[in-house]
């Protein structure tokens, strides 16, 4: 008999989850107990609900108000059980990732570009800087890559891997200017001409961003789920993150780098419902079975992230989600305006409807200031678009047949 597999350090950080977990199971029942002194609803929009549950309780007889307390409390540990439950299962879940690391065309640094040919149009693609970017080469059934080189591209995928001691100063500007800028040079001797770029996320930023300084090499742009104006959706800077800033810079200092727990933890924030809601969720599955293993393979992606240089993530947090300068008309790459009305070639721009971590309106502002561009939403979350049960009808085959027809 085989060991059990070791457990995994995630879900990350495992304190934020299991404290959030023990407070949304003490809520409700502190909600109950503090029903008879209107304790008010956080939002507008259910305060009417939350009067007439309230109505209801103190309607109630003591014995009878003493048993929905009683099966409030027992329904409360029910769930936090199924939650703790589901933590420990995915923690020791025998799922390992197999895919082995495709061949490397190229390298500098810990940044390299692999190859997904032989055959095949090149397409360079370029990932975010903050999560790995073997989430477009998940599993084998899950792969958007092979999905391309299968559809007769040869995809060059930009690797950045974690920043090393070349990268500890880097800057935007640097991974732009310098790495992005080099892996275009290399895709395009390839390809003997211009090729197309897939920007994902935070690269959607950078692929932008090197084909305006390089629009002859660039033979179209697909840009998935690319955030533009970052408080298109609020109305102005989030006030979590504002308040969070002067931390967060401390912490930056203090290390050289935003560290990955402090990574997650923002994104955590985003929902802290979910972590709660999917756990309970996966306990409830098959550990054999298929739906297992893909909740595994995607969330021990979602633990694997890389820390951010610190320049970059100044630049992120100040320059893009505070300031919101690309949206302005201030964000400038090695002292070039990064303007998308300036692109005149193809672009295709990806908008999913579900996504949570860039709102559609902040992606669709891209789309609105690329001249001409093409939108595809498919019904699916940010990362769901790229590794869903739908992934390959609602984004794969449209991306690859707007690939195909540049050609024509």
């Amino acid at each position: 008999m085989s060991p059990p597999a070791p457990a995994r350090p995630g879900p990350r950080p495992l304190t934020l989850h299991l404290a959030t977990a023990a407070a949304i199971s003490l809520g409700s029942r502190l909600g109950s107990a503090w029903s008879r002194h209107a304790w008010p609803s956080s939002n507008p929009d259910g305060r009417a609900a939350w009067e007439s549950l309230i109505r209801s309780l103190d309607g109630l007889a003591s014995r009878e108000r003493a048993a929905f307390e009683a099966a409030l409390e027992r329904e409360a540990r029910r769930r936090l059980d199924r939650f703790l439950t589901g933590v420990a299962a995915y923690r020791h879940h025998p799922y390992r990732r197999a895919l082995a690391d495709r061949p490397v065309l190229w390298s500098a640094g810990t940044t390299t570009l692999r190859d997904y040919g032989p055959a095949g149009r090149p397409v360079l693609v370029v990932p975010s800087l903050v999560n790995r970017a073997y989430v477009l080469d998940l599993a084998a059934e899950t792969s958007f890559l092979r999905f391309l080189a299968a559809a007769g591209c040869r995809p060059l995928l930009v690797d950045w891997g974690t920043p090393g001691a070349d990268e500890r100063d880097f800057g935007l500007d640097d991974y732009i200017a310098d790495r992005l800028g080099a892996a275009l040079a290399v895709a395009t001797r390839a390809a003997g001409g211009p090729v197309p770029v897939i920007g994902y996320c935070m690269g959607g930023l950078l692929a932008l961003a090197a084909a305006l300084a390089r629009p002859e090499a660039v033979a179209g742009l697909v840009l998935l789920a690319t955030p533009w104006d970052f408080h298109a959706a609020t109305g102005g800077p989030s006030p979590l993150l504002a308040a969070l800033r002067p931390g967060l810079m401390a912490t930056i200092d203090a290390l050289g780098e935003l560290p990955v727990d402090v990574l997650q933890g923002l994104f955590f924030a985003l929902d802290p419902t979910q972590s709660f809601a999917k756990f309970a969720r996966f306990a409830a599955l098959d550990p054999a079975g298929p739906l297992a293993a893909r909740f595994v393979a995607l969330e021990d992606w979602a633990n694997d992230g890389v820390p951010l240089a610190a320049a970059v993530a100044r630049g992120c947090i100040d320059g893009w989600y505070l300031e919101n300068r690309p949206a302005a008309g201030r964000w400038r790459v090695a002292g070039r305006p990064v303007r998308p009305a300036d692109w005149t070639g193809p672009a295709l721009v990806v908008v999913p409807a579900r996504d949570r971590i860039v709102p559609p309106e902040a992606a669709e502002a891209l789309a609105t200031r690329l001249p001409g561009a093409a939108r595809l939403a498919p019904a699916a979350g940010h990362v769901g678009m790229v590794v869903g049960a739908r992934a390959r009808s609602a984004m794969w085959e449209p991306v690859a047949a707007w690939i195909a027809a540049l050609d024509r």
